[in-house]
């Protein structure tokens, strides 16, 4: 096999030189016509040279607990061959020799990326490489290594502050994020798998890409090779300005699959900056929760286009109640800029202090209208609670609804409380049908049908007896902690 392998080599070889010789005889018409190429191939090696000793590696120590479960990496991922051990197979506890037993404490040791932002020690890495660790070391390019003091972190923004006792240290240069545009060469520095000073390179894929867990970061979406380890480490752009934080990838795998996200710095910095004076990070709030508007949830609220941030909550004496803002209304603009989808808003309004008075372009009811908002700070209080549905007690009314194919009861006690509604109806069982095919589920609260407020089955019965065959219709759902519409079609 070797030899026939050989030989193709060979064989395409002398092709190729025989093709060399023919194309070099008609060069020169070809060059003249084709001009000089519109891109030139990027050097990395300056950038690496005067920056990468700025880049660290962060190796971390926590104190956990052993559970009685197996890996929960799959067996082909990269990160299942450094934390199988850990893991005994699933119902067997302690797994491998020296593995901990379940309930036992066990030391884990994870590893990560930073860069030096002053000369006097202070490091900026992910809030995810170092939170909950009793220990941090921080590894320098010249083998020097240091114990390193948490200033402090944001879970939110996933930032987080150090500080090394030492001075006269090598420094990386922070750019602006709000530069970039897609297409540009990006490089980044990190320890992939414990690889330390690793360097990689790709394009920006795009900017300000919302992520469904955290909608307060327009991360940038790049190409480049990010893989466990690399967590913490800079971005840079081709002047060699840090502009991102290394974050996380997109994968089924565990590994990279070429989706890569990074934190803008601009938006990092601004955390930075207030942990160094060990205050909390400050969010910009408007009290709302909000969802993308579909084609068909256009055609149900009388718009032309899909576009804007549809508000399906509004928190009680937030800012956005007070602004008169209703569960509904299609917000289309803030402080002048237009909303396209609803990622765009959280980094919108994350960033602005509170205080900030700004105006809210709106769509209700099909109609354009401005509204006057102030914003709030992020309340300290606010979790995200585990989504729950209540049951009924088996002494609630049920009722039907044979147009939608559904069960509804009223809302006890109980669910009132859990689900933190006053009114709606519950839904306790769902056929095949109009409802199902919109999305409803057991557990559900059908607050809104059409706009209009739900009180009990009774009020459910008369509306939908009276809705048009064939249009897209609003429904308003409670599940779990949120609310949010549902687009329900009637058939004829």
């Amino acid at each position: 096999m070797k030899n026939r392998v050989l030989g193709r080599q060979r064989l395409a070889v002398a092709l190729c030189v025989g093709l060399g010789l023919s194309i070099g005889m008609v060069a020169p018409t070809w060059a003249a016509a084709s001009g000089q190429a519109l891109v030139g191939l990027p050097d990395f090696t300056p950038i690496v040279k005067q920056y990468g000793p700025a880049v660290v590696n962060i190796s971390t120590t926590e104190t956990k607990v052993a559970r009685d479960t197996g890996s929960p990496f799959p067996p082909n991922s990269p990160l299942n061959q450094f934390f199988a051990p850990f893991f005994g197979a699933p119902g067997q506890p302690g797994g491998p020799q020296g593995a901990p037993g379940a309930g036992q404490k066990y030391q884990v040791q994870s590893l990560g990326s930073g860069f030096i932002v002053s000369p006097d020690g202070y490091i900026v890495t992910a809030a995810h490489v170092v939170k909950g660790a009793q220990k941090i070391i921080v590894s320098l390019t010249n083998h020097h290594q240091y114990t390193a003091h948490l200033v402090g972190l944001s879970t939110r923004m996933d930032v987080a502050l150090l500080k090394i006792d030492a001075k006269n240290l090598p420094t990386v240069q922070i750019g602006d994020s709000g530069k970039l545009e897609v297409g540009q060469w990006v490089l980044a520095v990190g320890s992939p798998f414990g690889f330390e000073n690793s360097v990689t390179q790709g394009v920006v894929s795009a900017t300000s890409r919302p992520l469904p867990d955290d909608p307060y970061i327009p991360f940038i979406q790049t190409d480049v090779p990010i893989n466990p380890g690399n967590s913490g480490g800079p971005l840079f752009n081709m002047r060699g300005q840090v502009i991102g934080i290394n974050d996380q990838i997109y994968t089924s795998s565990g590994g990279y699959m070429g989706l890569s996200f990074s934190i803008p710095i601009n938006v990092a910095m601004d955390a930075v900056k207030q942990l160094k004076l060990h205050q909390k990070v400050h969010f910009g709030w408007l009290g709302v929760m909000i969802q993308d508007v579909s084609m068909d949830l256009a055609k149900s609220f009388h718009m032309k286009e899909p576009v804007g941030a549809l508000v399906s909550q509004v928190v009680p004496d937030g800012p956005a109640a007070k602004a008169g803002l209703r569960p509904g209304d299609v917000i289309v603009s803030f402080d002048g800029q237009s909303i396209y989808n609803s990622g765009q808003l959280p980094p919108l309004v994350g960033a602005l202090p509170a205080g900030f008075k700004a105006k809210l372009g709106v769509i209700r009811d099909g109609k354009p209208m401005i509204l006057n908002i102030m914003v709030e700070s992020l309340p300290g209080n606010l979790e995200n609670a585990a989504a729950t549905s209540a049951a009924p007690n088996s002494s609630a009314q049920k009722g039907e609804v044979k147009r939608l194919n559904v069960q509804v009861g009223p809302l006890t006690a109980e669910a009132r409380k859990q689900l933190n509604v006053n009114t709606g109806v519950l839904v306790l069982g769902v056929g095949v049908g109009p409802a199902a095919e919109a999305g409803i589920r057991p557990g559900d609260v059908i607050l809104q049908v059409a706009q209009q407020q739900i009180a009990n089955a009774t009020d459910l019965q008369k509306l939908v007896a009276v809705l048009p065959a064939g249009q897209p219709i609003p429904v308003l759902v409670r599940r779990g902690e949120g609310s949010f519409y549902l687009v329900l079609s009637l058939p004829h």
